[in-house]
């Protein structure tokens, strides 16, 4: 299947001038690049001189006409999901290619952001990138497969999971399956359980991702 072109809202450094690093948010399941790109303007502090885009997903969403999703709903089929998840990685893919170059920036200077089917889709094109990227942050997400995940670990991009502990949508019990899984590939994670949450994300767990993404842009230097 050909990829599809994405675009989406976008925002430009609050320092103004050239982007030294792209924040690339991938929205959930029934939303579109509007529901996530805000997000910019919470992190402009800690990350003053990044560009943000929040594409929308390629198929119109089902269940939420006016939404979008990355793959079909699967009611937790693992196995759909996984195969929902490699038929929309060549179009992410192709625009991850498209905003670096427009920005002139290495893949070290590039993060993914997911949400919920936005996280899939975040660890798995994130982690089958090559050369690596800097970061991944999975919110209120799980890990789709084990497919494409460096075989050395050095090659990994750092990752930082949140999760709610009374997540009705996803269970927690994703987040900590995906940990387990690419803790044993040899990919180190780090990792929060939001307390009290549900299938969303508190002030903490935004928090806590702008500062992530600071020190990971800083590391990969």
């Amino acid at each position: 299947m050909a990829a599809q072109s994405l675009d989406g809202p976008r925002l430009g450094p609050a320092a103004g001038g050239t982007p030294r690093q792209l924040v690339m948010f991938l929205h959930g399941y029934g939303a579109d690049g509007n529901d996530l790109i805000g997000l910019g303007r919470e992190w402009a502090r800690d990350l003053p001189h990044a560009a943000f885009v929040s594409p929308n997903a390629p198929q119109p969403c089902g269940m939420a006409p006016m939404g979008r999703q990355w793959f079909n709903l699967t009611m937790g089929d693992p196995a759909r999901i996984a195969s929902g998840v490699t038929e929309a990685c060549p179009s992410l893919h192709a625009f991850v290619d498209t905003e670096l170059k427009r920005h002139d920036l290495p893949p070290k200077a590039l993060a993914l952001v997911g949400f919920s089917q936005g996280t899939m889709m975040a660890l798995s094109v994130g982690l089958g990138r090559t050369p690596p990227i800097a970061a991944i942050v999975g919110y209120s997400g799980a890990l789709a497969s084990l497919e494409g995940i460096p075989a050395d670990p050095a090659d990994g991009p750092a990752i930082l999971l949140i999760h709610g502990d009374v997540d009705e949508v996803i269970p927690v019990d994703a987040m900590l399956i995906a940990r387990e899984q690419l803790a044993r590939a040899g990919l180190p994670v780090q990792w929060h359980i939001a307390g009290g949450i549900g299938h969303g994300i508190d002030p903490e767990g935004l928090r806590l991702g702008g500062a992530f993404l600071k020190d990971a842009f800083a590391s990969a230097k």
